[in-house]
């Protein structure tokens, strides 16, 4: 099979080959205005390249590494949540982004607003919500490949409060990607909400769903995948590890999920096989692309740099080969950074790793095989 561009379905966006150069800064294109059947322009005549809905917050991670986190003295307070990194990673690519969110009505809900505004991401779509807090995640650093979370999303996190009425379905109708995750489908209203977008953008290509399954957010592993194999027929793309292709379709060997996925419908699955790299595969086209070693710092935020890449990647057209390895180098430059958001990448550092500059260690080294791990493995 060859391993060509991803050309979605016939009714696809026009696909962008002419930006595979360009910088961190953003396009001049973001303001371009479609008319919908309304006659009006969608969110204020904007057209998103890269729209995500989910989970928000602050991330406070440790400045001493190796340390419990009942000894940490110190600690860097940046920008998270999952889809939320996704939607910067893009933007450092020059790619038009927003998240669909909440927070709380609190200081740090209103750093969320100036760290988005800060890193390219549009906020227009981050509301707040009364007497909730916006969550906190803490984490311990561990290297090469321990990196314990501590989610502090009590009583309920208002990323989970995301009303159907809400939503922007024009932004969602028109938005070349978008980018929805499984911890959405955790709780209602946000499942609700999640379903009204899909069925407003009507299964169009680049509908993507990363499967994220995280058991802290479910009472019960057989009720998320009732909910994420709902979602799946509703969305064009899937990406996920093994353990969360398991859970979505009940394989997890990488091909044999692959082939679950799209007898689901999915134009596009992509399955990380950690140390192994990842398998991409769609109904004419298997293709591999090679894990790629770091010294780790931090490997959370690995998985969301990978992507905002594919996204990046995608929309560029480019072979389905290209965007995988491009998304490999990004995901493992930011495991060998500290913090998440504010650790990914511009298109010029992952085409320097690309063009032929050596990372430390080799391919056969533990730091290269838990930087895969964490990049393919679902650390984000």
């Amino acid at each position: 099979m060859t391993a060509g561009a991803y050309t979605p379905g016939a009714n696809s966006p026009d696909t962008d080959t002419s930006d595979t150069n360009r910088s961190d800064t953003n396009r001049s294109d973001t303001n371009r205005s479609v008319t919908n059947a309304g006659g009006g322009a969608t969110s204020g005549g904007t057209v998103f390249d890269v729209l995500t809905i989910g989970r928000v917050g602050v991330d406070l991670y440790p400045l001493q590494s190796g340390t419990r986190l009942q000894d940490v003295e110190t600690f860097g307070k940046f920008l998270g949540g999952s889809p939320t990194n996704v939607a910067v990673a893009a933007a450092r690519y020059g790619r038009a982004c927003a998240v669909i969110t909440r927070t709380g009505r609190d200081p740090f809900g209103l750093f969320v607003h100036r760290a988005l505004r800060d890193l390219g991401v549009d906020d227009r779509f981050v509301s707040a919500v009364d007497g909730l807090p916006t969550p906190i995640t803490f984490c311990e650093i561990f290297p090469p490949d321990d990196f314990p979370l501590y989610f502090y999303r009590y009583p309920a996190a208002p990323d989970l409060q995301i009303q159907a009425c809400e939503i922007d379905l024009d932004a969602v109708r028109s938005a070349r990607i978008y980018w929805s995750t499984v911890t959405g489908l955790s709780a209602e209203p946000s499942r609700s909400a999640h379903l009204a977008a899909w069925q407003a953008r009507g299964r169009a290509p680049l509908t993507i769903l990363d499967l994220d399954y995280r058991p802290t957010f479910w009472d019960d592993p057989g009720e998320a995948h009732t909910q994420v194999d709902r979602a799946l027929s509703m969305v064009t793309i899937a990406v996920g590890n093994r353990a969360e292709c398991e859970v979505a379709v009940g394989e997890s060997d990488p091909d044999r999920a692959a082939e679950a996925l799209l007898d689901r419908g999915i134009e596009l699955a992509v399955v990380k096989r950690g140390p192994e790299g990842v398998l991409a595969r769609t109904r004419d086209q298997r293709v591999e692309a090679a894990a790629f070693p770091v010294e780790v710092v931090n490997g959370l935020g690995a998985g969301d740099a990978f992507g905002g890449a594919l996204c990046h990647g995608l929309l560029a057209a480019w072979p389905l080969e290209r965007v995988l390895r491009f998304a490999n180098v990004a995901g493992a430059i930011v495991a060998s950074r500290l913090e998440c958001s504010t650790a990914m990448p511009t298109d010029h550092e992952v085409e320097q790793r690309l063009g032929g500059q050596q990372p430390p260690g080799d391919e056969d080294s533990a730091a290269g095989h838990a930087a895969a791990e964490l990049v393919h493995g679902g650390a984000s």
